[in-house]
C-alpha cells in the first residue's frame, strides 16, 4: 500500500480514527472508524459534524486512491453530510465506495453509523478531483 493510502497526518491522530479497506477489501471502497471521546464533542454532548464530515472524507480520499493510477493524487470537490440523528458515544464507523470513477472526477457515495446499529447516523455524496502528482 502506497503513503498516499496509509500515511500519517495530524488531524487523524488528533482525532484518533483508524482508515482502511473496505468490508469486501475491493479497491473503491474504504472505511474509517473512531471511538467517541470527550474531545469528539460540542457542548452538547453530541459529536460535532466536523467529525463526522472528517472521518468521511478521509475514507472518500482513501476510496478514491485505491482506484488511482500510479503518479496521481486526488483531492475534496465537495462532500455532502446529512446528518440522520446525533451519536453521542461508542463507535462511529463510516464506509464508502466508488459509485463513478471518472478520469477526472471520481463519484462516491457512503454511510456512517454506530458500530452494532445499522440505523444511519449520516449518509454521505462526495466528489474528488484527480490530479496529477
Amino acid at each position: 500500500m502506497t503513503e498516499a493510502l496509509d500515511g500519517e497526518f495530524p488531524l487523524r491522530t488528533f482525532l484518533d480514527f483508524t482508515i482502511g479497506d473496505g468490508p469486501d477489501g475491493l479497491p473503491g471502497s474504504a472505511t474509517a472508524a473512531l471511538d467517541v471521546d470527550e474531545r469528539h464533542l460540542n457542548p452538547n454532548g453530541v459529536v460535532h459534524g466536523g467529525v463526522v464530515f472528517t472521518l468521511v472524507d478521509t475514507a472518500m480520499g482513501r476510496a478514491t486512491m485505491s482506484i488511482l493510477d500510479e503518479g496521481m493524487i486526488c483531492a475534496t470537490i465537495e462532500v455532502s453530510v446529512r446528518f440522520l440523528r446525533p451519536a453521542t458515544g461508542g463507535r462511529l464507523v463510516a464506509t464508502v465506495s466508488v459509485l463513478k470513477p471518472g478520469r477526472r472526477i471520481v463519484h462516491l457515495e457512503g454511510r456512517v453509523l454506530m458500530e452494532g446499529d445499522d440505523r444511519p447516523v449520516a449518509s454521505v455524496q462526495g466528489s474528488f478531483a484527480v490530479l496529477e502528482a
